[in-house]
């Protein structure tokens, strides 16, 4: 890291301080009507004051990252402050100090919002810099006839601050889309490129891992101190499904297709039914007024009911809010030439079958929420692959059958990646990436990005 990003981020830990130790002397007044704080008082301010700085450190969030969505670092942030309350508590019982709990509860939580706050300031005001071409990296990528679309993706992420000085590819396809874009250099340059050029990071974007390219290319920045990024697909593989296994001093990678989350898949399954049962709870008025304009609008049920195919396979019935007319499912032969997606899915963007209510409730995505019940059922998560039609299952090349091997969600990372501008290999590489890369912290980041999307009525 070097010396401006340090004093940054080494400034940006302190002022955190200084606005908790406001924070604290503020509540404290505002509460007690007194500036001077009691002994008890200056021991806990005295033990946040330590505490502080080291849970940052520790927890790696002391710093402003390139790329961090604004829902993980309310995260990240959370668990801070988890971290640091049940110290603090520990702390008060272990010195036996006197601290009035409205006090002590309320100034933890007004603290986090404060801070959090103030941290997507400045992340936002990083990102404005970037935007205009300040705090910039620059960058060399190496890929296939793929990378075209990572360029893309950094082109459109301008807040990102990456300026693309190369590409280094030997694919005719990827020379082609992008010769007339960044200059193309050959793999056996790289060396003199990083020599010659002011270069901050190296992307490695090829599908596989070529082992002494990789090697060669780890000891050229670590010696010339250019970060070097590698994305693979085994690595998808090694980060998640693997273990290091010793026979005497030799390590192998072991490969298990087997739960090693079972904790926290409980723990998943035990939020997917609270989470269900209190959102149907407390949008049930909401479902009785949308039954009506659904009845009053077109003629048929309410709810729509579709076979799909969850874990494994298993076939289940899902429901939504009926946007189409009563006979859509007949009028789908007809239509079957305007499919406007890649794949055995079928989506169309104007379709003549849905309703004037229907047009909103799928904008907002409202049309989902009856599969709430199919949570509670036992039928679907959340989060999780969006459950397909058993006909479109039939035609999965080998490879996407695995997007069944987690049970199907209401929202996923296709859900917030951009829906039906998505081609569908590519949703499905999502769905497997969210397979290999589950965590709890995943899952709260994606309920809420979709909460975000369902506001800007990015449905379709």
């Amino acid at each position: 890291m070097s010396t401006s990003k340090s004093i940054f981020n080494g400034g940006l830990t302190i002022i955190q301080l200084i606005l908790s130790v406001l924070v604290f002397w503020g509540f404290y007044y505002a509460l007690f009507d007194a500036w001077i704080l009691p002994k008890d008082y200056k021991v806990l301010l005295i033990c946040l004051v330590f505490l502080w700085p080291l849970l940052l450190k520790r927890l790696d969030i002391s710093k402003v990252y390139r790329i961090n969505p604004f829902s993980y670092i309310l995260l990240r942030y959370f668990f801070v402050f988890c971290c640091g309350t049940l110290g603090l508590i520990f702390l008060i019982y272990l010195l036996r100090l006197d601290i009035n709990r409205t006090f002590f509860f309320w100034f933890i939580s007004i603290n986090w919002i404060i801070l959090y706050l103030f941290i997507i300031c400045v992340y936002q005001h990083v990102k404005r810099k970037r935007t205009k071409g300040e705090f910039t990296n620059n960058i060399l990528i190496i890929g296939d006839k793929h990378v075209s679309s990572f360029v893309n993706k950094i082109e459109s992420s301008s807040f990102w601050g990456y300026n693309i000085k190369g590409i280094i590819t030997d694919s005719p396809e990827a020379i082609e889309k992008l010769q007339d874009r960044y200059p193309i250099y050959s793999v056996d340059s790289i060396k003199e490129r990083l020599l010659n050029e002011p270069i901050d990071e190296l992307f490695y974007c090829l599908p596989t891992l070529d082992t002494k390219l990789v090697s060669d290319l780890v000891y050229i920045c670590l010696e010339l101190g250019v970060t070097f990024r590698v994305s693979s697909q085994i690595l998808q593989l090694t980060s998640n499904k693997s273990t290091i296994y010793y026979l005497g001093e030799t390590p192998f990678f072991t490969f298990q297709n087997t739960p090693k989350q079972s904790f926290n898949l409980f723990i998943k399954s035990v939020f997917d039914k609270v989470f269900s049962f209190c959102v149907l709870l407390v949008l049930s008025p909401i479902f009785l007024v949308l039954a009506i304009l659904i009845k009053i609008d077109s003629k048929g049920p309410v709810f729509f009911k579709q076979t799909r195919s969850g874990l494994r396979g298993r076939e289940f019935t899902l429901y939504k809010f009926r946007s189409m007319c009563d006979n859509a499912e007949s009028m789908l032969d007809e239509l079957k030439a305007e499919n406007e997606q890649e794949g055995p899915v079928f989506k169309i963007k104007n379709d003549k079958r849905i309703t004037r209510i229907g047009h909103f409730i799928r904008k907002t995505s409202i049309d989902e929420l009856p599969q709430f019940i199919n949570v509670l059922k036992g039928d679907m998560s959340v989060v999780g692959p969006r459950p397909p039609i058993p006909s479109e299952v039939k035609k999965y090349k080998p490879w996407q059958t695995r997007r069944l091997s987690m049970k199907p969600g209401i929202t996923c990372i296709w859900q917030v990646s951009g829906r039906n501008n998505i081609p569908f290999e590519q949703w499905m590489k999502l769905d497997l990436q969210y397979i290999d890369t589950w965590s709890i912290g995943l899952d709260i980041m994606i309920i809420l990005k979709t909460i975000k999307t369902i506001f800007k009525h990015d449905g379709q």
